[in-house]
């Protein structure tokens, strides 16, 4: 049994803090912070750092110059989760006080703020083009999952969290609704809760898939999810493997790194996200923002479909090159989503 608080190893401390964090946070969000704390974790390990109360300014410092093979952005958001879990362990009292304002947390450029990674609105567009006119892939889950995360620019917590009865046919809207207690809490609490309209073309989409493809399945709480499996709720990994399955470019083209389809692992299931050109649901979302706000829909606008802050979408997401923002931007705001003119 640990006899004080500074006696906890690092990979302990990092337990009980994710520990905490599920109270108020989504699993994804949980995971990430998992997922940029082990490197410290093992950092740690590898230079005989056994108890938590022997980090210091100086040690911290050490790690951060460790990280020397990360993007400047991965750097940031490693070190950012380490304040985080020193502000946890200063609380209750493991380490020294103000130890959390010694964690080092590098400036980036607006540049190297944003992730420059996202599903380009021409490839959407093919993608979409694809599954809507193949006859084996219209409205499966992975093509309307493409649909719905690209057409909402919802978050990947948003789209698992999404019931049957959220979905209004009648007004083309999906719902998005905070329900902690049972399962599914969007990131942004109740302040994520919002009505999002979509294209008469993606109703047609989710029609198909309900009647067709979904799976009549409840969850462990008695809700039927919009995006069901055979066991239930969709879970990240489902999610995530119809987004990589779904945003291959050799769907609707030559594999560009020269690799035969027919015999690629990629195609995969299990080895999907390794395909070099295949994107996750946060890709999507980031490149669905781009897009939103070339078709000419203004920031507050774009900001309030996708919950998130103006501010936000400028620093992190509106990834758009100079020449999409003057082709596109200062065309007048069209007022509608659309890949085609017949969207």
């Amino acid at each position: 049994m640990t006899r004080s608080p500074s006696d906890l190893t690092p990979r302990s401390a990092r337990e009980r803090f994710l520990d905490e964090c599920r109270i108020d946070s989504t699993d994804s969000t949980i995971r990430s912070y998992g997922n940029r704390l082990t490197p410290f974790v093992e950092w740690c390990e590898a230079e005989g750092i056994t108890e938590v109360g022997d980090l210091s300014g100086w040690l911290l410092d050490e790690y951060r110059r460790s990280l020397t093979d990360d993007a400047p952005v991965t750097v940031k958001g490693k070190m950012m989760a380490v304040k985080q879990l020193v502000g946890y362990l200063e609380r209750i009292e493991a380490v020294e006080d103000d130890l959390e304002d010694k964690v080092p947390i590098p400036s980036l450029s607006a540049e190297d703020e944003r992730s420059e990674v996202k599903l380009a609105p021409d490839d959407a567009a093919k993608l979409i083009e694809y599954h809507r006119n193949s006859v084996a892939m219209r409205g499966t889950a992975q093509h309307a999952m493409l649909e719905v995360l690209w057409f909402t620019g919802c978050r990947m917590s948003g789209v698992m969290a999404l019931d049957l009865d959220d979905y209004d046919e009648e007004k083309g809207t999906l719902r998005f609704v905070n329900r902690p207690q049972t399962g599914t809490r969007l990131k942004n609490g109740n302040d994520g809760e919002r009505p999002v309209a979509v294209p008469p073309q993606v109703v047609e989409v989710l029609d198909e898939f309900i009647a067709r493809e979904r799976p009549d399945k409840r969850d462990d709480h008695g809700r039927r999810p919009l995006f069901s499996t055979r066991q239930g709720r969709a879970s990240d990994t489902s999610v995530r493997s119809w987004c990589y399955l779904g945003t291959q470019p050799c769907l609707y083209t030559s594999c560009p790194h020269g690799r035969n389809r027919e015999i690629c692992k990629y195609r995969k299931r299990t080895h999907a996200s390794q395909c070099p050109s295949s994107r996750s649901p946060h890709q999507i979302r980031t490149g669905s923002i781009t897009w939103q706000l070339n078709c000419g829909m203004p920031i507050e606008d774009v900001a309030e479909r996708v919950n998130s802050a103006p501010s936000t979408i400028r620093r992190h997401y509106d990834v758009a090159t100079g020449e999409e923002k003057l082709e596109e931007r200062r065309r007048n705001h069209i007022g509608n989503l659309s890949l085609s003119k017949d969207d």
